[in-house]
C-alpha cells in the first residue's frame, strides 16, 4: 500500500514537473506572481477536445544555449502556429484569432499549451542520451520554451533538439558546451565578444563568423542586444530590407516580444546561438537608451512623459523589457527574489572567474539624459553615487577578492560601458571632455572599484566593455593614484578591451571615410594617458583566448555589414602575460592594421580575406571588393 502510494506521488511530481520545467511561466520573478504566469491557469486549457495538431506547429526561431554550469545548461527554442509573437491577452479556453504576418490575414489559434519533448547527448545520433524531457509552452509566454538540461559533465560538448510531444516535428540540433568544474585545472578556454547589434544598420555578419571558423568555447555579450527605436530614429534599414519590427517606439510587451523576434531571424544570429553557449548581459537599449534606476534619456516619472507615451510608465515599460528578454535569451533567473538581477559570475575551472555585471538597469544613479549634461558633470564626483547599487557593488568587489583568494589565474569583468578613462573633448567639447554616460559619470564608484583592486594587490584583471561603437584597448591604472608609464605599462593592474558594434555605426557617423576616423583616433590616443589603441572604423568583434600564461586578444574587422557576408579583416592583436598587469610591449607588436597605436604604427596594406569559396581582396582606401 505504501509502494502504491509513493509511486502515485511520484507520477504527480512528475506530471507537475512538466508544466514548471519551462522557466518561462515563472520568470522573471518565481516569488513576484504578477510577472510571472498563473499556471494552474494555464493547466485547465489544456483541453483534450482542443488538441494541437502537430502539423500546425513550427519551430520558428531556431534553437539556443545559455548560462553553462558544470553540470547543466540552460536550453531554450520557440514552437508556435505562427511566425509573429502574441499580445498575451488569450481567453481561458478556445480559439482566438492572431493575425499572421506571413498571410497578412487573421488565424484561429488555440489556446491549449503546446507539449514539447527535450533530449541532450554527447553525439549527434542521439544514441549517448545525457538528459530528457518534458516542457510545455504557450501563448501566455509567447509559445518560448526555456529549461535546464542537467546531469551533464563539466567541459563537455552535447547536442540537444526539441520535438513536439509524440510527434516527428523537430527543432534544429543545437551543440553547447558546459563549463569546468570550479577547481579543475584547464589548460585554454576561447570567447567571442560582442555588443550593439543594430538590425536597421546592418546585417549580423560578426555572429557567424566565429561559428564558420569554430574558434571559441562560448560567447559573451555585453548588451545591446536589440535597439527599442522606431525606424527613421536612428538607422534607415530600407535600402538593405531591413526595418526593424515592430516600426515604433517600444513599450509594451508585445512590442519588446516581436522586436527580439524580428532579430532573431538574422541567419549569422540563429547560427551562434544554435553552435554556443551564451553568456548575454543587457545594456541600455534592451529597455531604453541611456536608463538609470528611475527612467531613461525619454521617459520619465513625470506626468508629461506619461501621457506623451500613451501611459505607459517607466515601471511597465521596464518590466515588459524585462520579461521578454528572459523569455527570448537563454540566460538564468540568478535571483527569484530579485526581478531585476541578472548580475551573476562563472567559474571556469581554474582559469577564470568571469563576473558579468548590470551598469544600466537594476539600481544606477541618474546618467546624462543629454539636457543635464552640466549637472552631471558637477555630481560627477559625488560619493552617493552608483552605476549599479549598494548591493550588487559589494557582491562584485566580494566577488574580486574571493576570486584572488581561490588562485583563478584571470578575472574577466564584464562591463557594459568603457571603465577606462577616455578624453573625448573632440566629441563633447573642453569643458566636458569625458563620457558622463560611462564609468567617469560615477567617479567614486569607479575609485571603490581601484580602491579594491589596488589595496588588496588583486591583479590579472581583465575588463571589458562594449556600448561606444569602437574598439578600445587600455591599461588598466588608477591614473590618480597609481604611479603609471604609459611606455612601460607599470603602475597597470591589469587591460580593457573594449569592442566595436557588430553592426551599430560609428559614434563619429556611419558613413565616416577611414582617413577621417584615423584622424580621430589620432587626437583620442595622444590625448588619453592610458589608451594604446583606438579603431573607429570596424565594425566588428574580438576573441579572448585565455592560457594560464597569457591572453591573447584577436580583434576582427568588417569589410560591410550592408550585405550577408563572410568577409573579415584582422586588424589587431594584443597580449596580456600572467603577472605583466599590462599590456605586453611592444603594444600589439608595434603595428595595426587599423586605427591608431601609442608608440606603433598603421599599416592599412591590402589584405586577403578568404570568404570560404573565393579569395577578396579588401581596399582600404575606398573599402571596395575587387
Amino acid at each position: 500500500m505504501k509502494l502504491q502510494s509513493l509511486s502515485v506521488l511520484t507520477s504527480a511530481a512528475l506530471a507537475s514537473a512538466s508544466w514548471t520545467k519551462n522557466l518561462n511561466y515563472r520568470s522573471p520573478s518565481e516569488h513576484h506572481p504578477g510577472l510571472g504566469i498563473a499556471i494552474h491557469k494555464v493547466v485547465k486549457r489544456n483541453v483534450p477536445t482542443m488538441p494541437w495538431n502537430p502539423s500546425h506547429l513550427n519551430f520558428t526561431h531556431g534553437v539556443a544555449s545559455g548560462d553553462p554550469f558544470p553540470d547543466s545548461v540552460i536550453l531554450w527554442t520557440r514552437v508556435g502556429p505562427v511566425q509573429d509573437n502574441d499580445h498575451s491577452n488569450l481567453t481561458v479556453s478556445g480559439y482566438v484569432p492572431l493575425y499572421s504576418h506571413e498571410t497578412e490575414k487573421y488565424v484561429k489559434v488555440s489556446t491549449a499549451p503546446v507539449c514539447v519533448e527535450y533530449r541532450v547527448s554527447t553525439d549527434k545520433s542521439f544514441e549517448d542520451v545525457a538528459d530528457h524531457g518534458e516542457a510545455y509552452t504557450s501563448s501566455d509566454v509567447d509559445f518560448t520554451v526555456k529549461v535546464e538540461a542537467s546531469n551533464l559533465q563539466p567541459f563537455t560538448t552535447y547536442y540537444y533538439q526539441f520535438n513536439v510531444c509524440n510527434s516527428n516535428v523537430t527543432s534544429p540540433v543545437g551543440r553547447t558546451k558546459t563549463t569546468p568544474n570550479k577547481d579543475d585545472h584547464v589548460t585554454d578556454v576561447k570567447l567571442a565578444i560582442y555588443s550593439c547589434s543594430n538590425f536597421p544598420f546592418g546585417f549580423f555578419n560578426a555572429y557567424g563568423n566565429p561559428v564558420r571558423k569554430d574558434s571559441v568555447d562560448y560567447v559573451v555579450h555585453l548588451g545591446d542586444y536589440i535597439y527599442e527605436y522606431a525606424e527613421g530614429e536612428y538607422g534607415y534599414g530600407y535600402s538593405i530590407g531591413r526595418i526593424p519590427q515592430p516600426d515604433r517606439q517600444l513599450y509594451t510587451l508585445h512590442d519588446y516580444r516581436r522586436r527580439i523576434a524580428n532579430y532573431r531571424e538574422d541567419h549569422d544570429l540563429l547560427a551562434s546561438h544554435q553552435q554556443f553557449a551564451w553568456i548575454p548581459v543587457w545594456d541600455d537599449h534592451e529597455v531604453a537608451d541611456n536608463t538609470y534606476r528611475d527612467g531613461s534619456s525619454t521617459l520619465n516619472n513625470t506626468e508629461q512623459s506619461f501621457v506623451m507615451d500613451g501611459g505607459v510608465s517607466v515601471d511597465q515599460r521596464k518590466m515588459n523589457a524585462v520579461r521578454a528578454y528572459f523569455e527570448w535569451m537563454p540566460i538564468r533567473q540568478v535571483d527569484m527574489d530579485d526581478n531585476l538581477r541578472i548580475w551573476r559570475s562563472f567559474a571556469i575551472g581554474d582559469l577564470i572567474d568571469l563576473i558579468m555585471l548590470d551598469t544600466r538597469q537594476y539600481d544606477r544613479s541618474i546618467t546624462d539624459l543629454y539636457f543635464n549634461t552640466d549637472y552631471i558633470h558637477t555630481i560627477s564626483n559625488d560619493a552617493s553615487r552608483s552605476l549599479m547599487g549598494s548591493r550588487q557593488e559589494h557582491w562584485f568587489y566580494n566577488q574580486l577578492t574571493s576570486s584572488a583568494e581561490r588562485g583563478a589565474t584571470w578575472r574577466v569583468v564584464g562591463s557594459q560601458i568603457v571603465f577606462s578613462r577616455l578624453n573625448e573633448s573632440v566629441v563633447f567639447g573642453e569643458d566636458s571632455p569625458l563620457n558622463y554616460d560611462a564609468w567617469d559619470g560615477y567617479q567614486s564608484n569607479k575609485n571603490r572599484t581601484l580602491a579594491t583592486l589596488y589595496d588588496n594587490n588583486i591583479g590579472n584583471n581583465i575588463f571589458l566593455a562594449g556600448d561606444s561603437h569602437a574598439s578600445w584597448v587600455s591599461d588598466l591604472t588608477w591614473l590618480e593614484h597609481a604611479d603609471y608609464n604609459p611606455v612601460t605599462g607599470s603602475g597597470s593592474l591589469g587591460v580593457e578591451f573594449a569592442g566595436s558594434a557588430v553592426s551599430s555605426p560609428c559614434p563619429y557617423g556611419a558613413n565616416i571615410t577611414i582617413d577621417r576616423a584615423n584622424n580621430y583616433t589620432n587626437t583620442l590616443v595622444s590625448d588619453t594617458t592610458s589608451l594604446q589603441w583606438n579603431d573607429l572604423y570596424y565594425r566588428g568583434y574580438y576573441e579572448l583566448h585565455f592560457t594560464h600564461a597569457q591572453v591573447e586578444a584577436r580583434y576582427f574587422g568588417l569589410p560591410t555589414v550592408v550585405t550577408r557576408n563572410n568577409w573579415e579583416i584582422p586588424i589587431a592583436n594584443f597580449t596580456v602575460a600572467a603577472g605583466d598587469n599590462r599590456l605586453q610591449r611592444p603594444v600589439g607588436n608595434g603595428v595595426v592594421e587599423s586605427g591608431t597605436i601609442k608608440y606603433g604604427k598603421t599599416t592599412q596594406t591590402n589584405l586577403t580575406v578568404d570568404t570560404g569559396n573565393n579569395t577578396w581582396f579588401v581596399s582600404h582606401e575606398n573599402m571596395e571588393v575587387i
